[in-house]
C-alpha cells in the first residue's frame, strides 16, 4: 500500500485534465477559426477556385462511313496514315512551355518551327489560322503526312519528345476509281464551327469540337449518317489541368456507308469525254468573233430515264478533293477560289445556269398544243419573221414552207415558234395585257418544273429563271435606277438597251415573248432541269426528283435504308401529245439536225431520241447544248462558250451511249466491253466485317477517235 496521501494525487490530476480542456478548446477555436476563415473571410474566392475542377472530354473520333458507287466501289473511304499530335496539356507543363520539344518535332518532320507551334496554339477570335479549335486536353494533329521514318525517331526517341505521338489514324481519301474524279458531287470535308456546334446541341447528332463536316455534295447532304458518334473520355481535372480522376467512357460507333447511283466507269467516261468536248472546241475557230472558241465551263448529265437517278455527273473545270484533306493550304485555296479561277468548286450540273436555246422547244411545242394548237397542223417556216420593223431570222435564212410542229422540233424552225409566240402575246393583250392573260408559253414552263429546284439530293442547287410577267416587274423595280442613269436616246446599244428598260423594261414586250420562245432572252435553266424534263419525256411523263443518294446501310450490313425514287409531278402534256413529241425527237436523231452524229446508231434496236441547241449570250460566245434520252438513260451536256450543239457536244454524247451499250461507230454492240448497258438494280453486299468485295476498275481508255471530219464543230450550223 502506497504511503502516499490520496489528497495528494487529486490537484495533479486535476491540472492535467484543465491542461486537456485548455487544448481541446483551443484546437476546436482554431479549427472554428479557419472555417470562418475559408467559408466567411474568403469563401467566395475558393468557390470560385473550386469551380474551375470541372470534367474535360478527350474525343476519339469515329471511323467516317465510306462513300460507295452503285457496285460498291468506294468513291470516299478512308485510309491509314502516320498522324503525328502533340499533347498540349503535357506541353504547357514544361518551363518553356514545349517550345523546345516542337523545335525538335519541326526538324524531324522537315517544318519550320513557326508553322509546328501554330499547328498547336488554341484558336480565338484574334488567333488566324492554322490553330486548334479543338479541346485543349485531346491529342492535336501536326500532320498527316509522316513518313515511316520520321515517326520510328520520335517513338524511338521518345524521352526527346515528351508529349509527342505518332500513330497510325484513319483519314478521308477519295480515291478516283479508274480516273473518276467526281469531285463535285462528293465535295469535302473541313472542322466543325462554334456556330455549328451550338446549332446542332439539341438534335439527334450533335456536334464535338473534334469533327469534320461535310460542306458540299454528298459529303455535306448525308453527313449525319457519314459522321457515327464520336468516343468520348470524360477527365475530372482541377484548376491547373491535372487530371484527377476519370468519369465515364463512351465509345466510338462509326459511320454508316451511302450507297450511290454513280457508276465509277461511266462516270469517268462522262468526266473524259466532257473535258475532251472543251478541248475539241478550242480548236475551232469561231467565225463571229474570229477567234477560237473559249469552251470556259461545261457540265454533263446521265440519268436513268425511269427513275431519275443519276449514273455520271461531271462538271468542269473541276479539282481535287483530297486538297481539302488535313485542311487545306492557303496556296490551294486561292486557287479554287480566286478570281482566275473560274471556281471549280461549283457544281455546274446544278449550279450553272444558261439560257437553253433550242432544247427548250419541247416547252412552247407542249405551251401550244396546250393552248389549242393542233400539233399535225401547218405552220409557215420562213426564213425571216418582222414584229414592228424589227426582223427575228431563222437560222442561216432557211425556210422549210408550212410544217407541222412535230417537223419544227425536227429541223429546228425558229420562225414557226416566233409566230406561236407573237400570236399568243397579241391574245394576252400586247401591250395592254388583260387583267389575267393566259401566258401559255410562261406557264407551261412553270408546270414543267423550271424556275425552281428540282429536288436533287446535292446542296446548293440553283432555280434558274421564268422570265414572265412578274418577273419583269420586279427585275425593272431593282435596276431601274441604274437603267434610268445609264440609258441614252441614240447612244451605243447598251445604252440605248438601258434608255429603253428604264421606260419600259416593267413590260412584256412582243420581242421578249419571241425570243423567250426559243430559248433565249433572259430564260435560265441549269442542265440538270433539262435532263429531269426530257427523261420525262422518256418515261412517259413523271418528273421524279433526281437523286444521287440510293441507300444507307449500316457499316456490320444489317441494316439498309433505300431511298426510292420520288416524283414531284407529271408532265402537262396527255399521253398523245407526249408520244407525238417523243417521234419528232426521234426524227431529230435520224434526220434532223442531230442525224450527222447518230450515223449507224442501231434505232431498231436502242430507240435514240435528241434536241441539239446552241444559245446566243451577248458579249460571249454561243452556248453548247446537247440533250438525247433512250429508253434507258437520258445524257444532257452543255459548254458555255463551245459553238453548236451537234457540233460541240453532240460527238462526245454519242461517244458516252457507245460506252454504255458496247457499241462501236457501225452500231456493232459487244455486251462484253459495254459499261452499263442496263441500269444496275441489286445493292452492293457489306459483310458483318464492313469489308465489301467491290470490283476492280480500269482506267478508262477511250476507243480511236472518229474520223477528223466528223469531229470538228460544225461552224455553219448552230443546232
Amino acid at each position: 500500500m502506497s504511503n502516499i496521501p490520496e489528497t495528494g494525487r487529486t490537484p495533479r490530476v486535476q491540472i492535467r485534465l484543465v491542461a486537456i480542456q485548455v487544448l481541446v478548446f483551443s484546437l476546436l477555436l482554431t479549427l472554428g477559426g479557419r472555417l470562418w476563415y475559408l467559408q466567411i473571410r474568403n469563401g467566395e474566392e475558393y468557390t470560385d477556385e473550386a469551380k474551375n475542377n470541372h470534367v474535360q472530354q478527350v474525343v476519339q473520333p469515329a471511323v467516317r462511313g465510306t462513300i460507295l458507287d452503285a457496285r460498291g466501289v468506294p468513291l470516299a473511304d478512308n485510309e491509314t496514315r502516320l498522324v503525328v499530335s502533340a499533347s498540349r496539356t503535357e506541353l504547357m507543363k514544361m518551363k518553356d512551355d514545349g517550345k523546345a520539344v516542337l523545335a525538335r518535332l519541326a526538324e524531324v518532320l522537315d517544318m519550320k518551327p513557326k508553322d509546328v507551334a501554330d499547328k498547336v496554339r488554341l484558336c480565338d477570335s484574334e488567333t488566324p489560322q492554322p490553330c486548334w479549335n479543338g479541346s485543349p486536353y485531346q491529342p492535336i494533329p501536326v500532320t498527316d503526312e509522316a513518313t515511316t521514318q520520321q515517326a520510328l525517331q520520335i517513338r524511338e526517341r521518345a524521352e526527346d519528345f515528351p508529349g509527342i505521338t505518332a500513330e497510325p489514324t484513319a483519314v478521308r481519301r477519295y480515291p478516283a476509281p479508274g480516273g473518276s474524279n467526281t469531285a463535285q458531287v462528293l465535295g469535302y470535308l473541313s472542322p466543325v464551327t462554334d456556330e455549328e456546334i451550338k446549332k446542332a446541341e439539341n438534335t439527334r447528332s450533335p456536334l464535338l469540337r473534334s469533327d469534320q463536316i461535310g460542306r458540299s455534295g454528298l459529303e455535306r447532304t448525308y453527313d449525319s449518317e457519314l459522321r457515327g458518334k464520336a468516343g468520348v473520355t470524360r477527365y475530372e481535372v482541377d484548376n491547373l489541368g491535372r487530371v484527377i480522376g476519370e468519369a465515364n467512357n463512351d465509345e466510338a460507333v462509326p459511320g454508316a456507308h451511302v450507297v450511290t447511283s454513280i457508276d465509277a466507269r461511266v462516270q469517268g467516261v462522262a468526266e473524259y469525254q466532257l473535258n475532251a468536248a472543251m478541248e475539241e472546241a478550242r480548236k475551232q475557230h469561231d467565225r463571229n468573233t474570229n477567234q477560237n472558241y473559249k469552251a470556259d465551263a461545261g457540265a454533263v448529265v446521265v440519268m436513268e430515264s425511269k427513275t431519275g437517278r443519276v449514273v455520271a455527273m461531271a462538271s468542269n473545270p473541276t479539282y481535287d478533293p483530297n486538297a481539302w484533306v488535313g485542311g487545306i493550304s492557303g496556296k490551294d485555296y486561292a486557287k479554287l477560289t480566286g478570281k482566275d479561277s473560274n471556281y471549280p468548286l461549283l457544281n455546274r450540273a446544278i449550279q450553272g445556269q444558261a439560257a437553253p436555246g433550242s432544247i427548250f422547244k419541247v416547252i412552247p411545242t407542249t405551251a401550244a398544243v396546250n393552248a389549242g394548237y393542233d400539233f399535225n397542223g401547218r405552220y409557215p417556216c420562213p426564213s425571216s419573221y418582222s414584229i414592228g420593223g424589227q426582223v427575228f431570222k431563222n437560222f442561216e435564212s432557211q425556210g422549210h414552207g408550212s410544217i407541222s410542229l412535230g417537223k419544227a422540233l425536227e429541223v429546228s424552225c425558229d420562225t414557226v415558234y416566233y409566230a406561236l409566240a407573237h400570236q399568243q402575246w397579241q391574245k394576252d393583250g400586247g401591250n395592254k395585257p388583260k387583267k389575267n392573260p393566259a401566258d401559255w408559253f410562261y406557264k407551261t414552263a412553270h408546270q414543267f418544273g423550271l424556275g425552281k429546284e428540282t429536288g436533287i439530293d446535292l446542296p446548293n442547287e440553283v432555280t434558274g429563271r421564268v422570265p414572265d410577267r412578274k418577273w419583269k416587274k420586279d427585275f425593272w423595280e431593282a435596276n431601274k435606277d441604274g437603267w434610268c442613269k445609264q440609258g441614252k436616246k441614240g447612244g451605243t446599244y447598251v445604252e440605248l438597251l438601258a434608255y429603253e428598260n428604264c421606260l419600259e423594261g416593267m413590260k412584256m414586250r412582243a420581242g421578249d415573248s419571241v425570243n423567250y420562245s426559243i430559248g433565249q432572252g433572259d430564260t435560265l435553266v441549269t442542265p440538270i432541269q433539262m435532263a429531269t424534263i426530257y427523261a420525262a419525256i422518256s418515261n412517259g411523263g413523271t418528273m421524279y426528283n433526281p437523286s444521287v443518294g440510293k441507300a444507307v446501310i449500316s457499316p456490320d450490313g444489317k441494316t439498309v435504308q433505300e431511298m426510292k425514287p420520288k416524283s414531284h409531278g407529271k408532265l402537262p402534256m396527255d399521253a398523245k401529245t407526249r408520244e407525238l413529241i417523243d417521234e419528232a425527237l426521234e426524227g431529230v436523231a435520224t434526220r434532223g439536225t442531230a442525224a450527222w452524229r447518230f450515223g449507224g446508231w442501231p434505232q431498231d434496236k436502242i430507240p435514240m431520241h435528241a434536241k441539239t441547241g446552241t444559245a446566243e449570250v451577248y458579249g460571249k460566245q454561243t452556248t453548247s447544248w446537247f440533250a438525247t434520252y433512250t429508253d434507258d438513260y437520258t445524257i444532257v451536256m452543255t459548254i458555255s462558250q463551245g459553238g453548236t450543239g451537234s457540233g460541240a457536244s453532240g460527238p462526245f454524247v454519242r461517244n458516252i451511249y457507245d460506252e454504255l451499250y458496247g457499241l462501236d461507230k457501225e452500231g456493232n454492240q459487244d455486251l462484253g466491253r459495254a459499261l452499263l448497258p442496263k441500269p444496275q438494280k441489286e445493292l452492293p453486299k457489306i459483310e458483318k466485317d464492313g469489308s465489301i468485295n467491290a470490283p476492280l476498275i480500269k482506267p478508262y481508255v477511250p476507243a480511236k477517235p472518229e474520223d477528223e471530219n466528223k469531229q470538228q464543230i460544225a461552224v455553219g450550223r448552230r443546232d
